[in-house]
C-alpha cells in the first residue's frame, strides 16, 4: 500500500520514445572530460615555463600555482596575484592560453545550450503529438495483460504512434518509450493524468490495471472525459464486472474466470484448447476478426460469404451465425469471422 501510495505522488507527465541512443549523462560525462583535458593542458603549458610567471605571494610558481593559474584563468577570473612576465610565458598565454580558454567557455556555453535547446525540442514534439493525436488507443496499465492487449493491437496494423501507455511507475513507462510508444506517468483514476494522455480524443481505451477498484474508477472517470470511445476493461473476480459496466465500460473481460475456462476446456479437449490460443493470439495461424459486410454479401445467407461467420452484429444486436433473423446480410451488419491471418499485404477489415 505504502508503495502504491508513493506511485500516484509522482508528478504526471508525458514521455515521449527518444529517438537518439545518446544518453544525458554519457554526453555530460563526455564534455566534463574535455574540459578536464583543456585544464590539464594548459596547467602543463604554465609549468614547463613557470619561471616567467611572478607570484606576488613568494614569488615562485610550483606545480600546485600552475592548477590554480589555469583555473582561474580559463574561469576568467584572474585575480592578478600569479601574472606571466617573461617573453616566453606572454607569447605562450597568446597563442596557447587565449584559444584553450575560449575553447572551455565555448565547452561550459555549448552544454547550456544543448539543454536548452534539448528542452525546446522536447517541447516541440510534445506540442506536435498532442496537435496530431486523433482516434488512438489508450491503455491504462502496461503489465501483463496491457502489454498482450497492444501486441495484439499492433498485430492488426495500428500503428505504434496511435498508442498511448498510461501508467504510476515510471520504470513501466521507460520500458513503453524504449519499445517506442508515448507514456504518461500518474494515476489514470485522475482526470488530469487521463488528459495528458488525450483520452477525450482516444477512440478507443484499453484498461488493464491491477486492481479491479481501480479499473472501476478510472472507467467512470474516462467516460466522463468521453463519451463516444470504447471502453474495454478487464476484472479478477466475476462478481466485479457489472459494476465495471455500470461505470461506463462497454465489453469486461474477467481474466481470472476467462484463463480457467480455457485450462478447463484443454483439460477435456488439449486440441480444442490450442484452437482457442490460437484464435485469441492476433497474428499466426486463425484470427477472429470483425469486418463490415461487402456489398457482394448483401442480401445473402450467412453460410454463403467466404469466411466462416460465428455472429452477425447488428445495430447494438448480436446474432449467432444459425439465428433465422441474421440472414439475409444487411449492408449496415457487422461480421464477426474467424479467417486465416493476415500476411502484411492482406485487405484491412478493422474498420
Amino acid at each position: 500500500m505504502a508503495r502504491h501510495a508513493d506511485e500516484h505522488l509522482v508528478a504526471a507527465r508525458v514521455k515521449l520514445p527518444r529517438r537518439t541512443a545518446v544518453q544525458p549523462l554519457r554526453q555530460v560525462t563526455r564534455r566534463l572530460l574535455m574540459a578536464l583535458f583543456v585544464l590539464a593542458l594548459t596547467v602543463f603549458i604554465v609549468y614547463i615555463d613557470r619561471v616567467g610567471y611572478h607570484d606576488n605571494s613568494d614569488e615562485s610558481v610550483d606545480f600546485l600555482d600552475s592548477v590554480y593559474y589555469a583555473t582561474v584563468t580559463l574561469s576568467t577570473t584572474g585575480y592578478g596575484d600569479i601574472v606571466p612576465y617573461s617573453d616566453s610565458a606572454r607569447l605562450a598565454n597568446v597563442l596557447l592560453v587565449t584559444p584553450l580558454r575560449v575553447l572551455f567557455l565555448i565547452i561550459l556555453v555549448g552544454t547550456t545550450l544543448e539543454v536548452l535547446t534539448e528542452r525546446t525540442r522536447e517541447e516541440w514534439r510534445l506540442n506536435r503529438w498532442r496537435s496530431n493525436l486523433r482516434d488512438h488507443t489508450v491503455i491504462v496499465g502496461f503489465g501483463t495483460k496491457g502489454r498482450s492487449a497492444m501486441q495484439t493491437l499492433c498485430a492488426t496494423g495500428l500503428k505504434k504512434e496511435q498508442i498511448v501507455i498510461v501508467d504510476p511507475s515510471s520504470k513501466v513507462i521507460d520500458a513503453a518509450n524504449a519499445e517506442g510508444f508515448v507514456g504518461v506517468i500518474g494515476d489514470a483514476t485522475r482526470s488530469d493524468v487521463l488528459i495528458r494522455a488525450e483520452l477525450q480524443r482516444a477512440r478507443q481505451i484499453v484498461i488493464a490495471t491491477q486492481r479491479d477498484d481501480t479499473a472501476v474508477l478510472v472507467a467512470l472517470t474516462a467516460r466522463q472525459l468521453n463519451r463516444a470511445a470504447k471502453i474495454v476493461a478487464a476484472v479478477r473476480e466475476e462478481e466485479n464486472a457489472p459494476l465495471l459496466r455500470q461505470s461506463g465500460a462497454d465489453a469486461v473481460i474477467t481474466s481470472a474466470s476467462a484463463a480457467g475456462r480455457l485450462l478447463g476446456l484443454s483439460v477435456l479437449s488439449p486440441s480444442a484448447g490450442t484452437v482457442m490460443e490460437d484464435l485469441i493470439q492476433q497474428g499466426s495461424g486463425l484470427d477472429i476478426i470483425e469486418r463490415p459486410v461487402i456489398k457482394a454479401e448483401v442480401g445473402r445467407n450467412v453460410r454463403e460469404t467466404d469466411d466462416l461467420v460465428v455472429s452477425v452484429l447488428r445495430g447494438h444486436r448480436l446474432m449467432g451465425y444459425d439465428d433465422p433473423a441474421a440472414s439475409p446480410l444487411q449492408l449496415t451488419d457487422r461480421l464477426i469471422t474467424i479467417v486465416r491471418a493476415q500476411s502484411p499485404s492482406a485487405p484491412d477489415y478493422s474498420n
